[in-house]
């Protein structure tokens, strides 16, 4: 690789001034600095100071926008990823982190240069693109937000007042709830970001009514109308009530070009003994590295690859939309599309904002309006008062001595609510199947 032609005259002097006492590594006066100096190399070589002052960038374009977010919306703050965190706040220091095992392993002995420097770039690469595309959805995010303040939106969850570009831990409950409700004077609008992903489980049972959470695809963005605290529906397919509206971000000036391998949702359920089987042979794979003995092969790791699919990126998207079936789909694109990938996104009903860089906030006003539309009015009924006002009716009905069914009242009023409030498709076939028969 071009730039770590140095590396391993560096190695090898690293090497000589550090020994292996037992399990503890010696070093010698100088060592620790050298072991600096490889991880700089390697940085250096597969980012480049260009890419760290894009990061930089990008990361005061995010603070600035969500600043003034917080300001607009009168919230308190906002909360990252403990991942992101990091990388804000020094993106060249996070990617050395990054190879903080690898050098230690070099230094071993564990580690050849040839595969430092392979596995090491992997690492580098990888976490650089994961923060960088964090950056830009999450910008995303905060210009919608924005946008929302600006026209009289109010920040009502969390209650504390904080924006949560986060889920860590807020799942374990078994609920998946909103990173965002905003109050607007035509009602409230609820924001989810990266949102079906795993729920706190016991057991088998728990564990395979979950599972599609572990293994479903995951939009970017997900908005709902109306304040809904809580998105996880487990029994269906997608596991998580039908969004009103999918916002994807895509950052990579060429991801239009690029394929992926799809397997999640394919992958079948596991029970809970599978599961922490898989995850002890992970950690024995892990200690046998650090004691020097034979690896054992996690084959259970393996097992279903062969059943994944390769996928366009772009294609994906409309996959994403045939999954959730959202009354609208939106694309945010920092590159401009070839004619051909946009008309294919067009024609499939997906809004295509492309050429949108960081801190273009212009770009994406026709995209605020339409979030904003989705609000639903305050004071709409939830589920609960529709079933409450359909037994009232029926009770009603009753003393009048008409003929009623309490269960075909109220189960009409629900399917009324799921057809009209959440847009869904089986239950306004089932009450178009009612009427016909009724008429």
């Amino acid at each position: 690789m071009t730039g770590l032609e140095g590396l391993p005259a560096l190695v090898e002097v690293l090497r000589r001034r550090v020994r292996v006492d037992g399990m503890r590594l010696v070093f010698e006066p100088g060592a620790e600095r050298l072991l600096d100096e490889v991880r700089d190399l390697i940085v250096d070589a597969v980012v480049g100071r260009g890419e760290i002052e894009r990061a930089r960038e990008w990361a005061g374009i995010l603070e600035a926008e969500l600043s003034r977010a917080a300001r607009l919306l009168g919230a308190a703050g906002w909360s990252y990823s403990r991942e992101l965190r990091s990388f804000l706040e020094d993106p060249r220091l996070h990617l050395r982190k990054k190879l903080f095992n690898y050098v230690f392993d070099l230094a071993r002995g564990r580690l050849g240069v040839e595969e430092l420097a392979r596995r090491g770039a992997a690492a580098v690469r990888t976490s650089l693109r994961t923060n960088l595309r964090s950056i830009y959805q999450d910008w995303v995010l905060a210009v919608i937000l924005s946008g929302l303040g600006e026209r009289g939106g109010r920040l009502v969850y969390p209650e504390t007042g904080v924006v949560l570009l986060e889920r860590s831990g807020r799942q374990r409950s078994g609920s998946i709830p909103p990173n965002a409700v905003v109050r607007l004077p035509r009602g409230e609008v609820s924001l989810f970001l990266e949102a079906p992903r795993p729920l706190g489980w016991e057991d088998s049972s728990d564990l395979r009514r979950s599972w599609r959470l572990y293994t479903t695809l995951r939009p970017d963005i997900l908005v709902y109308p109306g304040r809904v605290l809580d998105i996880a529906a487990p029994d269906r397919d997608p596991p998580v009530l039908r969004p009103h509206t999918i916002i994807e971000c895509k950052e990579l000036p060429d991801w239009f070009e690029r394929s992926r391998d799809l397997r999640g949702p394919l992958a079948e359920p596991m029970s809970a003994a599978e599961w922490r089987a898989r995850w002890l042979r992970g950690l024995e794979d892990g200690l046998a590295d650090v004691l020097g003995v034979d690896r054992r092969s996690v084959e259970a790791l393996a097992e279903g690859r062969a059943r994944s699919l390769r996928v366009k990126e772009h294609r994906l998207v409309l996959l994403y939309k045939e999954t959730f079936k959202p009354e609208r789909m939106h694309l945010v694109s920092r590159a401009r599309l070839p004619r051909e990938v946009r008309l294919d996104l067009e024609s499939n009903g997906v809004t295509v904002h492309d050429g949108v860089e960081m801190g273009d906030r212009e770009a994406l006003q026709g995209l605020v309006e339409e979030v904003e539309e989705v609000a639903r009015p305050a004071g709409a009924p939830s589920l609960g008062d529709v079933v409450a006002e359909a037994l009232a009716e029926a009770e009603r009905l009753a003393r009048s001595g008409a003929p009623v069914d309490p269960a075909l009242i109220v189960g009409e009023a629900v399917l009324r609510f799921l057809s009209e409030r959440l847009g869904d498709e089986r239950a306004t076939l089932l009450l178009q199947s009612r009427r016909k028969a009724m008429a």
